[in-house]
């Protein structure tokens, strides 16, 4: 009854993450015509530029003043859109992970460009691998300290990531090697990675059997 419950279980966390990606692709689509508006700006304001520029001057110092008006209003145009565009951008970087439009699911956590979802259920690495592709995404990829950072900070539980060592190397799940490390001590015998919330982020990953259930956590890049 137990095994049962926990597939059943299983397959409705699968049901929501195929909500939860077909929310993601919404937020996607909305981030785009927002860039796409701030372009059209852009482009009419050349347009209304090269237009002035076809005109034949005015002789008289008020009309002079007027074109100075019109020149400054114009480049504080652009500068508005060229701002509003490069908060979108910015918005995919890691030094900004709070700009930029809402990309992510109730319940998931923005940061740089991706999503990252922190389970409230324990699973094995297996199956938590399973569950994060049911949702359109994959055990969270750690490459970079900002990363490490921001996951270690939200909780204090133990959390599967997407690491695992096949023969005697380490490796993500999207098949990279393992570069940067932040184990707590030399990785022991146990063949998968964990993430503990409970110490510092400059060494916090423990090793674990594959088979252990512990809660996990997700990502989804955009």
């Amino acid at each position: 009854k137990e095994n049962l419950s926990s597939k059943l279980s299983v397959e409705l966390e699968g049901e929501k993450g195929k909500q939860s990606e077909g929310n993601v692709r919404l937020y996607r689509t909305g981030c785009f015509l927002l860039i796409t508006i701030c372009l059209v700006l852009l482009l009419v304001v050349m347009i209304l530029g090269v237009k002035r520029e076809h005109l034949q001057p005015w002789v008289t110092v008020k009309t002079n003043y007027s074109w100075l008006d019109y020149d400054c209003n114009t480049k504080a145009v652009e500068k508005a859109i060229f701002l509003m565009i490069g908060i979108y951008i910015l918005g995919f970087s890691p030094f900004f992970p709070d700009l930029g439009c809402q990309r992510c699911s109730d319940g998931w956590l923005t940061y740089g460009r991706s999503c990252f979802y922190l389970s409230t259920y324990r699973l094995t690495w297996d199956e938590s691998v399973n569950n994060c592709t049911s949702r359109g995404g994959s055990l969270a990829v750690i490459t970079s300290q900002e990363v490490q950072v921001f996951l270690t900070e939200k909780e204090t539980q133990y959390y599967w990531i997407g690491l695992r060592k096949r023969e005697s190397t380490w490796a993500w799940v999207n098949g990279t090697v393992l570069q940067k490390s932040y184990w707590q001590e030399k990785p022991q015998s146990q063949d998968c990675g964990i993430l503990s919330g409970k110490n510092p982020p400059e060494k916090n990953w423990i090793t674990a059997s594959c088979q252990s259930n512990t809660y996990f956590i997700c990502q989804v890049m955009f």
